[in-house]
């Protein structure tokens, strides 16, 4: 099964899970397709990827609604690259009038040209943030996958919405063994040389593998989710509180992990009603990163 995993541990010890409370941030998916080609992606987006499909104003529509009568707090999208997505802007202007929302995007050409259109946003009755994606804080190292020319263009894309008066963050890889305060002060440095808030909001993340992976991962068991989480660590799990949306061969399904959508079960339906109690295992190997490192895509408060 594809974002299986093979596991140590003795596979009858029974799987830990999260018992998800109310929905507070759902996801959108705008589509693997992107106009950048990283080896590194988790989505394996690239030009013209359509393993997930774009999503348009007619579909996200009918779950923003249930969302917002859910009491949902915060809209999220991400992809791919949102802004090649000829509707994300429509998406974006009504999601906003229902409440906060923020976009993850690589901040190259795509959305630099619709920067004009974006602007009006800024004054939509709830608030719409940005998180760019800079790998690191050299320019060669993350123009090897990204390309040259995307590391200024990225820090450029972050002023620019900042001075439109919109809040911002970054999205950053992390390495195994770094010095974590060192890599921190040379990105914030940047953001000095480029008229950004020094305090700005640095989210790390770890190499999540593309999909399909299939690493040797440990057994997440309810021993596991019971010695080394408690109640109140176990809500800080993104399947606690959020959900995410995708479209597979023309329908909308709801996720129960920003970060897996290449194994079917964790499909929970097509409507939020669907999806809300349903207990989530800890099957992928991704999980193995949230339950060690507390990986979190979310910025809501």
């Amino acid at each position: 099964m594809n974002g299986a995993s093979a596991e140590m541990a003795e596979p009858r010890a029974p799987r830990g899970y999260i018992q998800p409370g109310a929905l507070r941030e759902l996801w959108f998916h705008t589509g693997t397709a992107c106009n950048l080609a990283c080896p590194f992606c988790l989505e394996g987006s690239r030009p013209g990827d359509d393993r997930l499909q774009r999503i348009t104003l007619a579909d996200a529509k009918p779950l923003l609604d249930e969302a917002a009568a859910l009491g949902v707090r915060q809209y999220s999208f991400t992809g791919g690259e949102p802004f090649i997505v000829k509707d994300f802007i429509r998406i974006l202007r009504y999601a906003s009038n229902l409440g906060p929302c923020l976009v993850l995007t690589n901040g190259t050409d795509p959305m630099i040209r619709r920067l004009d259109e974006i602007g009006p946003l800024a004054a939509q009755p709830f608030p719409v943030s940005f998180r760019i994606s800079i790998d690191y804080a050299d320019t060669h190292r993350h123009e090897a996958a990204r390309g040259k020319g995307n590391f200024e263009k990225a820090w450029r894309s972050l002023a620019a919405l900042h001075a439109r008066g919109f809040a911002v963050s970054l999205a950053r890889q992390s390495d195994a063994g770094e010095d974590s305060a060192a890599v921190e002060g040379a990105f914030r440095a940047l953001c000095g040389q480029h008229g950004l808030p020094r305090d700005t909001r640095i989210v790390s993340f770890p190499d999540f593998l593309p999909p399909g992976s299939n690493p040797t991962v440990r057994r997440i068991t309810e021993d596991c989710m019971t010695t080394h989480h408690d109640e109140e660590s176990r809500r800080s799990f993104m399947c606690y509180f959020s959900k995410m949306v995708v479209k597979k061969q023309g329908r909308m399904r709801v996720y129960a992990c920003t970060l897996v959508d290449d194994d079917e079960s964790f499909d929970l339906g097509g409507t939020l009603a669907e999806s809300l109690d349903k207990r989530i295992f800890l099957r992928h190997h991704r999980c193995n990163s949230c339950f060690a490192f507390g990986s979190s895509c979310s910025e809501l408060a």
